[in-house]
C-alpha cells in the first residue's frame, strides 16, 4: 500500500478543520439567532424572504364593557339651563279715594284677608285691611275683647264694608263677669248667641254692610259637628240684624260631605287647600275662601272694585271729573227722529217701498201648492202623443153647450 505524500495530507486536514469552523460559527450564529431547522440549512443557510415575516399575534383579549358612572347630582344640576322665574306683575296703585274692606276674627280671618287681597289686587279703587288676632274669639273676652276693639277699627279706617270669620277658638269654657260655663251647654249657647249678636250690630248699626264668613270642616270629625252648629247660630244671629252669611262647607268637603285636604282652587285644578294639621289653611285655601267672599263684595263695592275706575272716573275728554260730578250720570245732546245721522238715511221705519218679491221656483210651487209644471216638449217625460196637439199648443176654445148647433 502505497502512503499518501504528506502534503496531500496536510490539505485535507486543513479543509476538515475549515470546514469545522465554518460549521461551528454557523451552529453559533443557529444557536444566536434561533433561524436554522434542519443540516442543510446549517449548512448552506437559508434566504430570507424579500418581506418580513409576520410575528405571531396574542389571542384576542375580551372585552367587558364598564358600566357608566353616573355623574354627581351637583354636576347635573350645573349642566342644566337656568330656568328664569316669571316676574311677578307690578302691583297697581291705589287711589286716594279706595274703599277699605275690614277684616276681623282669628287667624282664618287673617288668611281670608291674604285671599282677599290677592283677588282685589287689581283692583286700584279697592283697599283689604286685615285686623285678624290669631288667637281671639267672642269667648275670652279676658284674652282679646272684640266688643271694644271694633268701634275703634270702625272709627279709624271708615270701612265700605266689614268681613268677619271667627269662632274656631270658641270651643271652650265661655268666662264673663258673672258666668263661667263649659262649652256646649244650653247656658253656654245661650251666652255665645247674644255675643255673636252684639258683635254683629256694632257693623250694622252704623249703616255699614255686614259680611260674615261660616267655619269650614276640620279633621277632626268633633271639631266639625261643632262647627255645624256654629254655623247655624252665625246665620240666625246675623241675618236677624242685616247681615250677610257666606257658607263655604262645600268647598271643603267632597261629594259625601266628608273633609278633604286636596280639592280643587279657584281654578279647577286639583291643589293641598289644608295644613297637615287639618286646621290651618294654605295659600290656595285661603284664596278659595276669598273666591265666596269675592262676588257679595263686589255686588256691594259696584264700580269701585273694577280695574277700569281711574278712567271711568275721567269725562270724556280725559280730563278728571270734579268730585261732585264724578258721580252724576252722562248727559247727551237729543238727537232728531229725522237726522240723516241717526242711521244713514232719511226714510222713517217703515218708510220704504217693500221690495217686489222673486217668482216662486218650480220647486216652490211643488213644495207649497203641489202644482208641477207641464214637461217641456222632447223631454223624456213629455208623454204626449206625436199625433194629438200638445195642451200647450192648442187654442182655447169653448165647449159647446149640449143640444147646440
Amino acid at each position: 500500500m502505497k502512503r499518501q505524500p504528506a502534503k496531500t495530507t496536510t490539505s485535507i486536514a486543513k479543509v476538515l478543520l475549515a470546514s469545522c469552523f465554518l460549521l461551528a460559527g454557523v451552529i453559533e450564529q443557529a444557536d444566536a439567532q434561533q433561524q436554522r431547522r434542519s443540516f442543510f440549512e446549517l449548512l448552506f443557510g437559508r434566504r430570507e424572504p424579500a418581506y418580513a415575516p409576520l410575528e405571531p399575534q396574542p389571542p384576542p383579549r375580551r372585552v367587558v364593557p364598564r358600566p357608566q358612572r353616573k355623574r354627581p347630582a351637583q354636576a347635573a344640576v350645573a349642566a342644566r339651563p337656568t330656568v328664569t322665574q316669571p316676574e311677578t306683575p307690578p302691583q297697581v296703585e291705589k287711589l286716594e279715594n279706595a274703599k277699605t274692606i275690614l277684616v276681623v276674627g282669628d287667624f282664618l280671618a287673617s288668611g281670608l284677608g291674604d285671599g282677599l287681597d290677592a283677588a282685589f289686587e287689581a283692583s286700584p279703587g279697592v283697599v283689604v285691611a286685615a285686623r285678624g288676632n290669631v288667637a281671639s274669639g267672642l269667648v275670652r273676652r279676658d284674652y282679646y275683647n272684640w266688643q271694644q276693639q271694633l268701634p275703634q277699627m270702625l272709627a279709624e279706617l271708615k270701612p265700605a264694608m266689614v268681613v268677619v270669620m271667627i269662632g274656631a277658638n270658641d270651643r271652650q269654657q265661655i268666662i264673663d263677669d258673672t258666668l263661667k260655663e263649659k262649652f256646649g251647654t244650653d247656658v253656654w249657647f245661650m251666652a255665645y248667641e247674644a255675643r255673636v249678636q252684639a258683635f254683629a250690630k256694632a257693623v250694622t248699626g252704623q249703616n255699614i254692610p255686614l259680611i260674615w264668613v261660616g267655619l269650614p270642616p276640620f279633621d277632626s270629625p268633633a271639631m266639625s259637628a261643632d262647627a255645624t252648629k256654629l254655623n247655624q247660630l252665625y246665620r240666625s244671629q246675623v241675618e236677624s240684624v242685616g247681615g250677610q252669611f257666606v257658607d263655604i262647607w262645600d268647598g271643603f268637603t267632597d261629594e259625601d260631605g266628608k273633609f278633604v285636604i286636596t280639592g280643587s282652587d279657584v281654578n279647577g285644578q286639583q291643589v293641598r287647600l289644608r295644613t297637615a294639621d287639618g286646621i290651618n289653611l294654605t295659600q290656595a285655601g285661603r284664596r278659595k275662601v276669598a273666591f265666596y267672599v269675592e262676588k257679595p263684595a263686589r255686588h256691594l263695592l259696584g264700580d269701585q272694585a273694577s280695574p277700569d275706575i281711574a278712567r271711568l272716573e275721567t269725562g270724556p275728554s280725559g280730563a278728571p271729573l270734579l268730585p261732585s260730578e264724578a258721580n252724576q250720570p252722562m248727559r247727551s245732546q237729543p238727537i232728531s227722529v229725522s237726522d240723516p245721522d241717526l242711521d244713514g238715511g232719511a226714510e222713517l221705519l217703515g218708510g220704504a217701498k217693500p221690495l217686489a218679491r222673486e217668482p216662486q221656483s218650480p220647486r216652490d210651487l211643488l213644495v207649497e201648492r203641489g202644482e208641477m209644471a207641464a214637461a217641456p216638449k222632447g223631454r223624456v217625460d213629455y208623454y204626449v202623443m206625436p199625433d194629438a196637439p200638445a195642451a200647450t199648443d192648442a187654442p182655447d176654445k169653448k165647449e159647446a153647450a149640449p143640444g147646440g148647433p
